[in-house]
């Protein structure tokens, strides 16, 4: 069985919740970092029309499809409304960034069958070698020609 960590990594389609414009800001660095690994990923911020020059939204329920993970960069007091939303939503999982944690949101969540992560993704996809479809890289089977 495949870790949780190590099978929603590899899920394609991400929301960051908490996602900014301010580049010194984790929510604006996951965000810039799962777009540049080739994630689809959407932006939610209640207060800004564009993250990084891509739509913000303002609700989970607003996204063009569900999320698979929704991460949570936001404050803890507004983990249990962000879980609630990303099962409406559809989510499989809610991965919080550490300073997000909220136990009776994760509580909430995994009662209500989303699977929690507690752990920085900023870690992980650095770890993890992926080609553009998000699947694990294998060595290129063409031989060198030097």
């Amino acid at each position: 069985m495949i870790p949780l960590i190590q099978r929603y990594v590899q899920e394609p389609v991400w929301a960051v919740v908490g996602a900014s414009n301010n580049r010194a800001k984790y929510g604006n660095r996951i965000y810039r970092t799962l777009r540049a690994a080739g994630y689809r990923v959407y932006a939610l911020n209640k207060g800004e029309r564009l993250i990084e020059g891509d739509t913000a939204y303002s609700s989970l329920l607003d996204l063009p499809e569900p999320p698979t993970v929704v991460n949570l960069v936001a404050p803890p007091r507004e983990a249990h409304a962000v879980v609630q939303q990303a099962k409406a939503a559809g989510a499989r999982a809610v991965w919080f960034q550490p300073g997000a944690e909220n136990a009776a949101a994760s509580h909430w969540a995994q009662e209500n069958g989303l699977d929690v992560i507690e752990s920085c993704i900023l870690v992980h996809v650095a770890r993890i070698p992926y080609d553009h479809d998000l699947r694990v890289s294998s060595p290129d089977p063409t031989p060198s020609t030097r």
